[in-house]
């Protein structure tokens, strides 16, 4: 075990694409609100605007996929160990996590949804997708949803939820917007309310 305890979480963020999540939870934690800092980000696609946000902030910052190593999870695990990882935030990762890492971080890997689960979750529900089922599901209100991540998609215990309005004329583009920035509002209090200070990991 790290000779660290109850401290704030040492974070990794893995994902897939911009990374306006990851920005949000750079700025908070720069700014003095969340206590955990990032320590990591990995990336499966090599153009990710995240791998460029991290190095800008100083950021270990990781391509991993199958085109660079034929175990992807078992060099991501590898990683995590590496920088001493206490919990892994999932910020936009269109991957399954496998079952592996999975177990070296049960209850330590966080998703962000962006809309109420588990009515617009599951397979295949990410992006525009998501916000194109609540439009045509006439649902009045939507907004992310917070998780833990186990074996299935986006059926892990959630942590939290703030509803966000759906408006007359929203578009999927729109209703997008909308709801990221209330993910970048919750996500960062979310992370500083539940891993603040915990036990490093074994």
């Amino acid at each position: 075990m790290h000779d660290r305890t109850r401290e704030p979480a040492r974070l990794a963020v893995l994902a897939s694409g911009g990374g306006s999540n990851l920005q949000a939870l750079i700025d908070a934690h720069q700014r003095g609100d969340l206590p955990c800092p990032i320590v990591l980000v990995i990336s499966n696609h090599a153009d990710a605007g995240a791998l460029s946000r991290a190095a800008h902030h100083g950021i270990a910052a990781h391509y991993v996929s199958r085109k660079t190593d034929p175990d992807p999870s078992a060099r991501i695990l590898e990683l995590l160990r590496e920088h001493r990882v206490d919990v892994v935030v999932l910020a936009g990762w269109l991957s399954l996590i496998e079952p592996s890492l999975i177990a070296a971080f049960r209850g330590r890997i966080v998703n962000i949804h962006p809309a109420p689960l588990p009515r617009f979750g599951g397979k295949g529900m990410y992006g525009l997708h998501v916000h194109r089922a609540v439009l045509a599901a006439g649902v009045a209100s939507t907004g992310p949803t917070i998780h833990l991540v186990d074996e299935r998609y986006d059926e892990g215990q959630p942590l939290a939820h703030v509803e966000v309005p759906v408006e007359p004329g929203d578009t999927p583009e729109t209703l997008q917007q909308r709801v990221l920035r209330a993910e970048h509002e919750l996500y960062w209090r979310v992370l500083r309310d539940q891993f603040g200070a915990i036990d490093p990991v074994a």
